[in-house]
């Protein structure tokens, strides 16, 4: 039998890329390795299912045993790649068990940022990145607790939107001005700010959280059914002190290079990979949160659309059709029902010398030095226009 494709990691792009591969080549034995069970899940559901009121076995889509069945996968669940011997072609697995490849491809994502804090409750802080992250918090978060969100970007408003949906209380703590301030214009991030203070958050702009401490008693603010439970004592750098049931931090993603670099994988960002999604190393592949792709102008790509255009050409590539990864306009929805909003951001390169403007109510064009335009912001009622946006963009 001939070795088969290695696949490390079970997320959206690893058994995306799998299910594409599939289409094209069923004959090649394909191997996937993963840290957690395996189970598919769809990831960006976790910042929204506080309000829909689901337990984490409620967000699995399709048992792990299931997909390995359908798609003729040995999975490999609960299991830990140690290091890649990229001339032997050779992954070794926790416990001394080591597997040849054909191929391998890297579809181990990225990890939270953890911010160094003071106080006797850092540990407490929590992120969720993962279905088994989104476990422990469900199941830690006491019921009509306030929570303080750490990070005002995509996940940190989506999270406190959720929150709030769902009963929570949230304070959510940034150091720059406006919600999203990497993403949106200012006064379209002054519009979020507004819409999420009126849905009841209460943002904390131009500050960082310091310290985390434990604090006896009941939480003040909380709900009754959460009187009884431990509270947090929260300090930010302005000095305000805030009474907290859970920190959630959401100040970003680190994509996961270690495996890589340890073999001599060329990475910077993340793990450096060509338009055919090759990396450094022959035969070694890599898409998802952890890559940097050369086709993107060197960026990390960390969204669901991306994965899908990465995964489909990487799998006629396994499958002996060598296919460029070309990625069209991908407008980023931010789910934030407070205020949603439909983003396609210009790339670094567009966007030096450029400006926002704002046409009309609810929508904001970014023009790049050149006069053209190179990215779009729809707001409110005016998210219905993604395609007609995308037109023009893509004109």
């Amino acid at each position: 039998m001939s070795h088969p494709l290695v696949v490390i990691g079970s997320g959206l792009s690893g058994w995306t890329t799998v299910r594409e591969f599939r289409k094209l080549d069923t004959a090649t034995p394909v191997v996937l390795v993963t840290l957690g069970s395996g189970d598919f899940y769809a990831k960006p559901t976790l910042s929204n299912a506080f309000a829909q009121k689901r337990l984490p076995t409620q967000l699995v889509t399709t048992p792990a045993a299931a997909l390995a069945e359908t798609l003729q996968v040995t999975l490999r669940a609960h299991t830990r790649v140690v290091g890649i011997d990229t001339a032997a072609r050779t992954v070794a697995l926790e416990g001394g068990e080591t597997l040849a490849y054909r191929d391998l491809v890297l579809a181990t994502g990225a990890h939270p940022v953890r911010v160094p804090l003071q106080g006797d409750a850092a540990d407490r802080v929590r992120s969720v990145n993962s279905l088994d992250d989104y476990g422990v918090f469900h199941r830690e978060l006491p019921a009509g607790a306030t929570v303080v969100v750490m990070g005002a970007g995509l996940i940190g408003c989506e999270f406190a939107n959720d929150l709030l949906a769902a009963g929570y209380r949230a304070h959510l703590v940034d150091p720059a001005p406006v919600p999203l301030s990497t993403l949106l214009p200012a006064d379209a991030g002054a519009a979020l700010a507004e819409a999420l203070t009126a849905a009841g958050a209460v943002l904390h702009a131009g500050a960082t959280v310091r310290a985390v401490d434990a604090a006896g008693g009941s939480d003040p603010s909380a709900a009754p059914a959460a009187e009884a439970a431990p509270t947090l004592r929260v300090t930010l750098s302005d000095g305000t002190v805030l009474r907290a049931g859970a920190v959630l931090s959401a100040v970003g993603l680190r994509a996961e290079t270690a495996l890589a670099e340890a073999a001599g994988i060329r990475c910077e960002r993340g793990v450096c990979v060509d338009d055919l999604l090759q990396t450094s190393a022959p035969r070694v592949h890599a898409l998802g949160d952890g890559a940097q792709y050369a086709s993107a102008g060197g960026r990390l790509l960390p969204y669901v659309m991306p994965v899908m255009s990465a995964a489909r050409a990487l799998a006629a590539t396994l499958a002996g059709t060598p296919t460029p990864v070309r990625f069209p306009v991908m407008p980023v929805t931010v789910k934030t029902p407070a205020l949603p909003i439909v983003v396609a951001a210009p790339g670094p390169a567009q966007a030096e010398g450029g400006r926002w403007s704002r046409p009309e109510d609810g929508v904001w064009h970014f023009h790049g030095a050149d006069g053209l335009l190179r990215g779009f912001v729809l707001a409110g009622k005016q998210t219905p226009r993604r395609m007609e946006q995308m037109k023009l963009l893509a004109a």
